[in-house]
């Protein structure tokens, strides 16, 4: 259901439409009519206009929307949802319908296992699989029979955690729950981690009242003296309570990490200090010394204030008390977006779309970088006419590029003839995860050969929560793309965030350039560069180690 009071985005709409789609087909409707819901959703998905205000008959005119349709549009935009779906989904197990979350479970899949076989869980789909009954199914096999066995295994394998909007959303609820006192998300989301499973609080607030506050409203799951740890939104939300003044060791403990924390504990200690929440106490005297700031703590001990994106004991500590701690990259130096799709491919935007949102962000350039197994060389080279005639109308310059497949044997997805012609190239693995990781590295290995691919995009293909990293050798491909030139991209879709930051890390000590690039689908999607510079920031990365930190004729001259 809709949040009371939020209009139905065009996305919210699509997603009941294909929702529906993906129900027919698992109770084995009509092909046809599950068409036109999955026709229906692709319209609405890539339209520039809001359709929740349209009359019936505005929606009728759009291609591909019935009077039927057209009117549990109507119901989606007033209530979250349609009476026929609901309907529909009443009469299917629950447990049915989760399934379709199994990478290689589709609902025509889905339909055959359960008439055939009775399957309704993930249980019974597990027994299917190890009794051998799926390959016996006419059209399955044992091919497809282990796909779906590793599709399990992913399922299971998925993280609890949360990514970077999750916990965005959670604090959100928190914010409503706090009164008039101030507060700071600490832990791992401070820290700036790709994900993170408990929300840590430190609050300045009268710890009392705010737990009379939080216990009637039902959320406190556990108290003590100085902590409550709610559950908010589904997450685990541990709040710390201080004083003003004792604010700075607070906050410190309380974003770690362990090992942090434990290396500046010997620094403390060494210094005749122990380390706690509460301050630094004496160890001569039993005088406690207290602080309102994290800074007054870094500055008593004798070193620079370390950021908490670098707090991960990597030898952070021992530049801070050399105060040699790098200049870290920060989202006001970055330039441009390297990494955007339109409606050329899969994307939901236009070029003009794009442009404005570069506008808005101040960028000098964004890279359109559609993909070479949707567009076609001879439509590229309208796209990139069309390119032109956008930079006519904005400030922020569209550069033409491509995210080129590396197929299976290596090769591109254009040839060189086509390459040449654009401004910024990405290569990008997008089939044959499965291979072994001597194949596929060396297919990214023979991609940054080619003198045209400037960016390897999204190295490891990892999806949160949904795919694993691929077997690929990293160290390899870094040591590689040092020797090649060859950038390679951060991607901060908060669904990837790929490279993750241990291999930025490594990749910067290579040598090695990195490309921040958004993957952005949608116009609202190029805010997700918050992400992508987090994970730069905790893999050490300077302004010099981003590439889209150019200036526009900077950026043209490193990739010609």
């Amino acid at each position: 259901m809709e949040t009371p009071g939020r209009q139905a985005t065009n996305r919210d709409i699509a997603e009941r439409l294909a929702f529906m789609a993906r129900l027919l087909g698992i109770a084995g409707e009509d092909r046809y009519r599950l068409a036109a819901y999955e026709r229906a959703a692709r319209q609405i998905d890539r339209l520039s206009f809001p359709v929740a205000g349209l009359d019936e008959e505005e929606l009728t005119r759009i291609p591909g929307i019935g009077d039927r349709i057209a009117g549990q549009i109507h119901e989606i935009a007033a209530t979250g949802t349609f009476g026929e779906l609901v309907g529909l989904q009443a009469t299917l197990p629950g447990s049915l319908v989760e399934l379709l979350d199994i990478p290689g479970v589709g609902p025509r899949t889905l339909h055959v296992l359960y008439k055939r076989l009775g399957i309704q869980s993930l249980d019974d789909l597990e027994q299917a699989v190890k009794g051998h009954r799926i390959r016996a199914l006419p059209g399955f096999g044992a091919k497809k029979e282990r796909a779906i066995s590793r599709g399990i295994r992913q399922f299971r394998q998925r993280s609890d955690r949360m990514t970077r909007p999750q916990a965005d959303g959670v604090l959100a609820s928190v914010a409503a729950l706090f009164m008039d006192g101030e507060y700071v998300a600490a832990g791992s989301y401070r820290r700036g981690s790709s994900t993170i499973g408990r929300l840590e609080i430190v609050a300045a607030e009268d710890r009392d009242a705010l737990a009379d506050h939080l216990s009637s409203a039902g959320t406190v799951t556990r108290e003590s003296a100085e902590r409550i740890s709610l559950s908010v939104a589904g997450a685990e939300v541990n709040v710390r309570f201080t004083e003003t003044g004792r604010c700075g060791t607070a906050l410190l403990c309380a974003t770690g990490s362990c090992g942090f924390l434990a290396r500046l504990g010997e620094v403390a200690f060494a210094r005749g200090y122990r380390l706690g929440p509460d301050g630094l106490q004496d160890t001569s005297n039993g005088r406690l010394h207290t602080f309102s700031s994290e800074e007054e703590v870094f500055s008593f001990l004798g070193m620079a204030a370390i950021p908490p994106e670098l707090r991960e004991d990597r030898g952070e500590i021992d530049l801070a008390l050399q105060n040699a701690l790098p200049d870290l990259v920060d989202l006001s130096d970055v330039r441009g977006d390297l990494h955007a799709h339109t409606t050329w491919s899969d994307g939901r935007q236009s070029l003009d779309n794009v442009a404005e949102a570069g506008d808005a962000r101040g960028y000098e350039y964004i890279v359109i970088t559609d993909h070479s197994s949707r567009v076609r060389p001879e439509a590229l080279a309208k796209q990139q006419a069309e390119i032109e005639r956008t930079n006519r109308r904005h400030t922020c310059r569209l550069l033409a590029g491509s995210e080129v497949d590396i197929k299976s044997d290596g090769t591109l997805g254009y040839e060189n003839r086509v390459l040449a012609d654009l401004d910024v190239v990405i290569a990008s693995v997008h089939s044959g995860f499965a291979q072994d990781q001597d194949v596929l590295t060396r297919r990214v290995l023979t991609a940054m050969e080619n003198e045209h691919v400037d960016i390897v995009g999204h190295p490891t293909g990892r999806l949160i929560g949904r795919r694993p990293a691929y077997a690929v050798d990293l160290l390899r491909v870094m040591k590689h793309a040092a020797e090649t030139g060859t950038a390679l991209e951060i991607n901060a879709s908060p669904h990837r965030l790929d490279l993750e930051d241990i291999y930025i890390w490594h990749a910067k000590k290579e040598g090695v350039k990195l490309a921040a690039g958004t993957d952005a689908h949608r116009s609202g999607e190029f805010a997700n560069m918050r992400y992508g510079i987090l994970l730069a920031r905790r893999g050490w990365c300077t302004p010099d180690d981003i590439i889209n930190t150019l200036s526009l004729s900077a950026l043209l001259e490193w990739a010609s």
